[in-house]
């Protein structure tokens, strides 16, 4: 799940690596053709060179032990490209919202278009209807990874074209809802408000990881992010962590110390170097109670000893 937001070092960072060779950016003609493609326009993130569009799943009612829960909660897929990091070629990424009987229609039409499918998955627990999410990943020119992905889609309700319109806005934001000065500076980063929710979305500047031979940032997947709805005094959270492995176990203890379950523990991605594991999450309780152990959770990534004090 993406949104912008400054991105700060982790605590207790030694020495970063250095940064690797500097992406191509995408040309105009390059974004044109993947907005025609898929027929949406989404944004593009310069200094990560990545082009990316939202896909949310406006078609579905979902609730959380029988709770209505908002899409911009955690029920929104995307689909990024970037160029590798020499040029060549170029990656596509995308994250499904599916239902279950949706899985294996796409995992057939996705493989015919030539994509690769990276991951099947949950997010969540206690959600009805059940809801799944599937990585697809691919090589080739921007325009030809678009056109793939859009012959994948075109029979789902993930393509723009097949979603109904968007709700009206809501009578109130997350920005009327939450006091989001005071979980910002809990946090220590900027939310971003999406309808009645508010969310982080945080790349790990800590690290290099390439897959493919394209450099994977904050839009194209690389990031640890927590969703808010609710209210001050009853919020739920939701969200997801990016993890080294010897930061998974670490994680887990911090946030069933703060009485918020684990949901998940899986990749996203394959041929990812270092590989990358990703941490599904869900808690209710006080939004400040939550932000303290989603911070508490940011502050054991970047740490250096992994299992048994060994040095990573």
């Amino acid at each position: 799940m993406l949104a912008g937001t400054t991105l700060l070092n982790f605590k207790n960072v030694d020495a970063l690596p250095l940064s690797p060779a500097k992406t191509p950016a995408l040309t105009a003609d390059e974004i044109t053709a993947i907005e025609a493609a898929i027929g949406k326009k989404g944004s593009y993130k310069e200094a990560e060179a990545t082009y990316t569009i939202p896909l949310p799943r406006n078609d579905l009612k979902v609730t959380i032990k029988g709770e209505p829960v908002p899409i911009p909660f955690g029920f929104g897929g995307w689909v990024s490209i970037k160029h590798t990091m020499d040029g060549k070629s170029a990656m596509i990424m995308s994250d499904n919202v599916l239902l279950q009987e949706e899985v294996n229609p796409l995992i057939t039409a996705a493989q015919a278009a030539g994509l690769e499918v990276g991951a099947i998955h949950n997010h969540f627990f206690y959600e009805e209807p059940r809801i799944f999410y599937m990585h697809l990943h691919g090589m080739g020119s921007p325009e030809e990874l678009a056109k793939k992905y859009a012959q994948a889609i075109s029979n789902t309700k993930i393509l723009p074209a097949n979603q109904p319109p968007a709700s009206p806005p809501p009578a109130k934001t997350g920005k009327d809802i939450f006091d989001v000065a005071k979980l910002n500076d809990i946090v220590k980063y900027e939310a971003a408000i999406n309808g009645p929710t508010v969310k982080y979305t945080i790349g790990r500047p800590d690290l290099t990881v390439t897959c493919m031979s394209t450099e994977m940032t904050t839009n194209i997947g690389l990031n640890t992010w927590a969703s808010f709805t609710g209210s001050m005094d009853n919020a739920h959270i939701a969200g997801d962590v990016a993890m080294l492995d010897h930061e998974v176990n670490e994680v887990i203890k911090t946030f069933r110390a703060n009485n918020i379950e684990v949901v998940a523990v899986h990749s996203h991605m394959l041929y990812d170097k270092p590989s990358i594991k990703f941490l599904h999450y869900l808690g209710t309780g006080p939004a400040l109670d939550l932000a303290k152990a989603f911070r508490q959770a940011l502050d054991q990534l970047g740490k250096k000893d992994g299992m048994g004090g060994m040095k990573m």
